[in-house]
């Protein structure tokens, strides 16, 4: 660590144990494509894409000289009843990724605020048309859908729900897919767990469905320790959902943008939903920014009444930032031009390979993976739960030269969608070297 160090005491730092963490802060200064520097000039391996959302790779040239000359022209333009032209363009590029009918694009500053505003929009779309007695939101045990009320009340972890109070109430959670006797050590979706989508008859039994407004998902859930969906589990869901005029909502905050080799998760299971929350990979997390994209037929409910009333009272004030909208058009035009998600998709049955390589380490009870992420799960400690996933992090960060992400005792990887062979070979390589130490 180099001698000068700076005072810790007043960042209170997310997601993080703050009094562990400034015991011997991790602090990185730099980052280009594949890797970051840290402060003590040593060389990191991005094996986790910042955080989900680096899809592109650190500090391209092409994102960092939109960011700046968007800067120096219009660095910010109110988003209420005035607009800059580059939004448009912008909603466009996005909504053409997606299948179907899903061409309405809502922006946001976060994957936080792209679930809330979806519930928002889902609840507030069957009143618009008479139904508002729908109100229940069904969430997942084991979701995530971010850190706002909304979000945490549909997501099923419990650390980030236990302490903040009864949250939104007409909520009700569909059992989580997850199941190491039945899946352990899949490639690719696992075979067992498509009827747990049927649970989901079962709530609209409880309520009647002229209550319930919408169902919302992960399609692959990553922050909770890369659960893969069982094969035909969303279709089911999709097919309940139709069947009783419920939306369905897919949070692709983290599959969207080619983490599975293709543009959106939607498209890779050939399920399409109604409404598609994202952020992270929509600019390469270089600047905030997220959207809701909604069916034609959802807006268009909307747009009722005469046309001087605002239709939808809801938004940010950094709603389709200048600088967010100049840092996503370049990163769209990179993945178009350098062939990024063709890239994930080329590369995925190599990482597949790779990473399930990592069966038999000790400690290893299981490896999952889909596209270009990966869930390694270590028998936890007895009595220490969490304790050997972070040694292996801690090792990987100060001893090895990789950044993994942990949560509880799982290891994720979920690396730039540039990564080459031998970065793969590298990433994994590596991890390897830490799981046997920290056995």
């Amino acid at each position: 660590m180099p001698d000068s160090l700076p005072n810790t005491d007043s960042y209170w730092m997310p997601f993080t144990a703050n009094r562990q963490f400034k015991a011997r802060p991790k602090l990185l200064v730099s980052a280009k494509d594949m890797h970051y520097k840290t402060a003590d000039g040593a060389t990191l391996l991005d094996g986790t894409a910042g955080l989900w959302c680096v899809n592109a790779g650190h500090s391209r040239p092409k994102i960092v000289e939109a960011i700046q000359r968007q800067a120096a022209e219009l660095d910010y333009a109110p988003p209420f009843q005035v607009a800059h032209p580059a939004a448009f363009e912008n909603a466009s590029r996005v909504a053409a990724l997606l299948p179907g009918d899903l061409n309405k694009v809502f922006f946001v500053n976060s994957g936080s605020e792209s679930v809330d505003t979806a519930l928002k929009i889902a609840i507030a779309y069957h009143r618009v048309r008479g139904q508002g007695t729908r109100t229940r939101i069904i969430g997942r045990e084991r979701g995530y859908h971010g850190v706002g009320f909304g979000g945490i009340s549909v997501g099923g972890i419990p650390n980030n729900r236990k302490v903040f109070g009864s949250l939104l109430t007409g909520v009700d959670h569909l059992p989580h897919t997850h199941n190491l006797e039945h899946n352990a050590f899949s490639r690719g979706q696992p075979e067992w767990g498509a009827h747990l989508a049927d649970s989901l008859e079962g709530i609209v039994a409880l309520h009647d469905a002229s209550n319930i407004a919408a169902v919302i998902v992960e399609p692959m859930a990553g922050s909770t320790g890369v659960l893969i969906p069982p094969k035909g589990y969303l279709q089911r869901l999709r097919e309940i959902c139709d069947r009783h005029g419920i939306l369905l909502i897919f949070d692709e905050v983290i599959s969207g943008f080619g983490r599975l080799g293709t543009a959106f998760a939607t498209e890779f299971f050939g399920v399409t939903p109604d409404i598609v929350t994202c952020a992270k990979g929509i600019n390469s997390g270089t600047v905030p920014m997220g959207a809701v994209i909604v069916r034609d037929g959802i807006y268009d409910a909307f747009m009722q009444g005469p046309p001087e009333v605002i239709e939808l009272f809801h938004g940010y004030t950094c709603s389709a930032h200048p600088m967010a909208v100049a840092a996503s058009l370049a990163t769209l035009d990179l993945y178009r031009e350098e062939g990024i998600f063709e890239n994930a998709a080329a590369l995925s049955s190599y990482f597949e390979d790779a990473v399930h390589s990592l069966r038999g380490l000790p400690n290893v009870i299981d490896v999952r993976n889909l596209g270009l992420v990966a869930g390694i799960e270590l028998a936890p400690i007895p009595g220490k739960p969490t304790a050997r996933a972070y040694d292996v992090f801690t090792r990987c960060f100060f001893d090895i030269g990789i950044l993994i992400r942990t949560t509880g005792d799982i290891i994720a990887l979920s690396p730039p969608l540039i990564i080459t062979r031998a970065q793969v070979d590298e990433l994994v390589g590596k991890l390897a070297i830490a799981i046997k130490a920290a056995a």
